[in-house]
């Protein structure tokens, strides 16, 4: 499978000079499979150029896979051109959590007065699918969901493909358990092994003082998860939207320095809004 990250920020889109290397547009992860499906995971502001990638290409059958109702994860889809063009198929997975349905959970990112289309009015074919718990697949690629630990609740996945597992985290908060959420250790269970660990690393020790209980991680706590899980790759995610580049910079300095010292063979990096990397 190969893995495009199109957002790796977090809470709100950011632009600037001190944000050129990483990026500001929020979650939207794409997985192209072994038959050329293509799978989006969450609708933040990147997949506004995702959207335009898959026009582009004629793409006409989509699978979306959601991890939770949060803005930042939803905020753009309204901008997916996609949805707007007949004959376009678009398969919806995800668990509600406070909402009735995936459908809701998405068309109210297009109510009036917030926007001005309806989206009755799109034209794509939808369907939706419930994915709370038990493991689904689409097509070649099977998807194990797990309860994440953060407000509202929301589910992260184990994307697995010939052999080869991408675990998606985001939004996790691993020093606070959140009800619906799991222990460290459960997570630590869920990822083991996995060639590639992307988990939210939003925070510094320092700053986790003021934000415990927001549902995010303390990046050396992401870190950890890693090493214990014995993952190959991780993957640094949901970028502070005050994260400069040159911070960013030196919290994988860091971390590849924690892992030269315990003298473990973890390959360390942050996603930028551009990063590509196949399994």
């Amino acid at each position: 499978m190969k893995i495009r990250c199109w957002g790796a920020r977090g809470s709100i889109p950011v632009s600037g000079a001190e944000y050129v290397t990483f990026g500001g547009d929020t979650t939207c992860i794409e997985i192209r499979t072994r038959e050329d499906d293509v799978v989006v995971v969450d609708a933040g502001s990147g997949i506004r150029r995702l959207g335009s990638l898959l026009l582009h290409e004629k793409r006409d059958h989509i699978s979306m896979v959601f991890t939770h109702a949060h803005w930042d994860h939803i905020l753009g889809f309204p901008f997916f051109k996609p949805a707007y063009r007949k004959g376009t198929t678009i398969q919806m997975f995800g668990c509600p959590q406070a909402q009735e349905s995936i459908q809701e959970m998405i068309s109210r990112t297009m109510e009036a007065p917030y926007f001005p289309v309806n989206f009755q009015d799109l034209q794509a074919d939808f369907s939706y699918h419930e994915a709370c718990e038990a493991s689904f697949t689409i097509r070649s690629l099977t998807l194990t969901p797990v309860p994440l630990s953060h407000p509202n609740q929301g589910f992260g996945y184990r994307f697995t493909e010939d052999g080869k597992s991408f675990v998606f985290l985001t939004d996790n908060e691993l020093g606070f358990q959140h009800p619906g959420g799991l222990t460290f250790g459960d997570y630590a269970r869920f990822s083991r092994g996995a060639d590639l660990l992307i988990h939210d690393a939003e925070f510094t020790p320092e700053e986790y003082r003021h934000t415990r209980t927001w549902g995010h991680s303390i990046y050396t706590e992401a870190l950890r998860l890693a090493l214990e899980a014995k993952v190959k790759r991780f993957g640094i995610f949901h970028h502070n939207q005050e994260r400069s580049d040159s911070s960013l910079e030196e919290l994988v300095r860091d971390c590849r320095g924690i892992v030269a010292e315990r003298g473990e063979n973890l390959e360390v990096f942050a996603l930028t809004q551009d990063t590509e990397i196949q399994l």
